[in-house]
């Protein structure tokens, strides 16, 4: 009896560690879903934004291209949103920038950036176009 409970402790330890492996097992930030574009202005009206919402999931893992058609300045805000995410890179003018966090993307002229990430806390999650709000460039990232 006394070899018998070390044996079936080492054995329950076993079967742990392969579960949480099996569990763990592969990239989630790999194969990014692709998420219709945040395009923020048009020829017809400089406070056009083409997406209000988006649905997501947490540990999936999405690519988002935010588009500005030049005519104004926008610097879009999302403080809960981009802290309750994984972000895996941003690219924009030709470049890949890798960071653990972001504050603002600010758009001067015409340009894109496209943001990888994936969500891990669940939630409503506004954003914003800052100063830009009273004339309805917000919206909501909804992570189930």
């Amino acid at each position: 009896m006394r070899l018998l409970k070390p044996l079936m402790i080492a054995g329950f330890a076993g079967v742990m560690a392969v579960t949480s492996v099996a569990q763990a097992a592969g990239d989630l930030t790999r194969r990014p879903q692709k998420l219709p574009d945040l395009v923020m202005g048009s020829d017809e009206s400089d406070y056009f934004m083409s997406q209000k919402e988006y649905q997501l999931e947490t540990g999936k893992s999405y690519k988002l291209a935010i588009i500005s058609n030049g005519q104004k300045e926008y610097a879009m805000q999302a403080p809960e949103f981009f802290s309750s995410i994984f972000l895996r890179k941003v690219e924009a003018g030709g470049m890949e920038i890798k960071a653990v966090h972001l504050t603002e993307l600010e758009f001067e002229d015409a340009s894109e950036a496209e943001i990888y990430f994936v969500p891990i806390k669940p939630g409503k999650f506004e954003f914003e176009m800052e100063g830009l709000e009273g004339k309805g460039m917000v919206g909501v990232f909804n992570v189930k």
